[in-house]
């Protein structure tokens, strides 16, 4: 056997990867100076650094789409972000990519998810806005609480102690545009932004089907003709035309029939699942929840941990909003039940 050093790996890199990839001795580096690794290239760190994460740990008890549920089956986000990275590296294997850098940024990009997933998302916004004097709901409120916004916000200041994790700029450049409009600045990003797209939209069909809202035959027809007829087949469907279509234009993209029919199956989702009677109803209860202890915890800002007030620059509303965004569904839930509901004695 011999030893595999860090520069080894790097070295490596430029005879296997595209030269449209992004090579680690080519990072703009970290916020600060550090020493560099033996074994490990700074992705590889990186990527154990988020893994060693209490925020990483806690996406195991925070929900997807389907809220306390009592399957075991369910997908959580911690089990989203581990689909997310295994379809993303698919697609950066096939694109000569940099799979370090892919997975890094894949294991990242949910830190800052809230619990109740989306749903306490928009709930968390629309407390930011009620106590700051806007008006909950408009399209300027629901913009005072992006994930992938505390996802950076997790990696750059919350974890190790207030002191962030000292990542890479193509890591933090990646988790912070994996999601709306924006757009990371390299193609691993990119791939990590649909590879998210790929992952959900499919699961959350496999999560409405075992919860009964959905059967397959429900499905568009025209998805199951280009996309296939059943959760395996579409995600390889998915993947194989990201591969050949981004190879062939240069450019991380799918073909426009797959990329429609993509977007099509999404819309339905919205439509017959997101808005299901018996998801409503769980979602109404986390909104109360959430603005349950948003109030109480604005009111008794002591309370909040001190690690979120060391860090909040004085502002109240930004520690409660790190605290609550940090938790996970069952110690949200104790919580409430703690500050709110009468013990025996």
């Amino acid at each position: 056997m011999r030893v595999v050093y860090r520069q080894d790996r790097e070295a490596e890199e430029h005879e296997r990867l595209a030269p449209d990839a992004t090579f680690v001795d080519e990072s703009e580096g970290h916020q600060r100076s550090t020493e560099a690794d033996m074994l490990r290239t700074d992705f590889q760190r990186d990527r154990d650094k988020i893994l060693h994460t209490k925020s990483f740990r806690r996406l195991s008890h925070k929900t997807q789409v389907f809220l306390a549920t009592e399957g075991d089956h369910f997908r959580t986000r911690l089990t989203h972000t581990l689909e997310v990275a295994q379809i993303a590296r698919t697609i950066a294997r096939g694109l000569a990519l940099n799979e370090d850098l892919t997975e890094a940024i894949s294991l990242g990009h949910d830190l800052g998810h809230t619990p109740f997933g989306h749903t306490g998302e928009a709930a968390l916004a629309d407390q930011i806005a009620l106590h700051r004097g806007m008006t909950p709901g408009t399209p300027e409120a629901r913009r005072l609480y992006q994930h992938n916004e505390q996802s950076l916000r997790v990696v750059e200041v919350i974890e190790n102690d207030g002191q962030g994790l000292n990542l890479t700029a193509e890591v933090r450049d990646g988790i912070c545009c994996h999601s709306g409009t924006l757009r990371a600045e390299t193609l691993e990003g990119r791939v990590v932004a649909i590879a998210d797209r790929i992952a959900y939209v499919n699961h959350d069909i496999d999560d409405a089907i075992r919860a009964g809202i959905l059967s397959e035959d429900d499905l568009p027809e025209s998805t199951h003709r280009v996309l296939g007829s059943d959760h395996s087949s579409r995600i390889q469907t998915l993947v194989y035309d990201m591969v050949l279509t981004s190879a062939e234009l240069d450019d991380v993209r799918m073909s426009e029939e797959v990329w429609q029919a993509m977007m099509e199956l999404r819309a339905f989702l919205f439509d017959q699942v997101y808005q299901a009677p018996s998801v409503v109803a769980e979602v109404e209860k986390a909104q109360r929840l959430i603005a349950a202890l948003f109030a109480y915890y604005v009111a008794h800002i002591e309370e909040v941990p001190p690690e979120y007030r060391a860090i909040s620059n004085g502002d109240d509303i930004r520690a409660v909003t790190d605290y609550i965004a940090g938790m996970t569904d069952r110690y949200a839930m104790g919580k409430l039940d703690e500050l709110y509901l009468p013990k025996s004695v």
